[in-house]
């Protein structure tokens, strides 16, 4: 094993429904939009990756408030709001770790498995769930790969093979972790072998091709995944 890479929203940090939803919300009333997504349309509307492409979806489906040429600057400008939005919320701290992620991570760190962040989300945004979630200290071990660094966002595989190819990894030497049937499709794509730690919003989808699907990374008594699991992975 190679290397150890982390998408972020729902694998880091379960940020979906209680972070990018209410951020997203918080920007849609800032610019006087009649428009509030909830729980369950947010849910249909991660089938989509990417903040951007999500808005478009829905505005293509509920209506644009703007004129056609006016639509890629409402979209930009909206989602620039929302990831300020979105860093105050994980700059409070308000957003915990998911169980057994900064144990992972240590455990790698220490026996000098490189790490990565790679994530559709803006890079903002997951930079600083990087650095205020995992502290200094990690996040000066972890590479960062996020939003349009590629052209196409996951389940695509780009972002994990830019990832593989800047930092001279083999990609059947790494092991991704995800929680989306999207991120799946994209780490298997990248070559790379992949466990699924399942989410708020991921629970039912399919995770076919998965080396392991798991509720959580787990601590303590309840740990699930250890470095040694995803070594035995690039050993099959």
């Amino acid at each position: 094993m190679q290397a150890l890479i982390f998408d972020c929203d729902g694998v880091l940090v379960d940020t979906e429904r209680d972070g990018h939803r209410v951020a997203f919300n918080q920007a849609f009333a800032a610019k006087g939009l009649d428009r509030e997504w909830s729980v369950k349309r947010y849910g249909d509307l991660l089938t989509t990756a990417g903040g951007k492409e999500r808005m478009r979806r829905d505005f293509d489906e509920t209506g644009w408030p703007v004129p056609e040429g006016e639509r890629d600057r409402l979209i930009a400008d909206l989602h620039r709001l929302k990831t300020d939005l979105f860093m105050e919320l994980i700059q409070s701290g308000r957003l915990p770790l998911r169980p057994g992620v900064a144990r992972l991570v240590d455990e790698a760190i220490d026996a000098g498995v490189e790490l990565a962040v790679c994530s559709t989300s803006n890079e903002r945004a997951v930079q600083a769930v990087v650095d205020v979630m995992l502290g200094a200290e990690r996040s000066a071990h972890i590479a960062v790969y996020a939003g349009d660094i590629v052209p196409a966002k996951k389940p695509d595989p780009a972002i994990y093979q830019l990832a593989a190819e800047r930092l001279g990894w083999d990609c059947c030497r790494c092991v991704v972790i995800e929680d989306s049937n999207n991120g799946l499709r994209a780490a298997l794509g990248a070559g790379m072998r992949c466990i699924v730690t399942k989410s708020s919003y991921t629970g039912d989808e399919d995770f076919t091709g998965a080396d392991l699907v798991v509720p959580e990374l787990g601590d303590g008594p309840a740990v699930r995944v250890r470095l040694n699991d995803l070594r035995a992975l690039c050993n099959v």
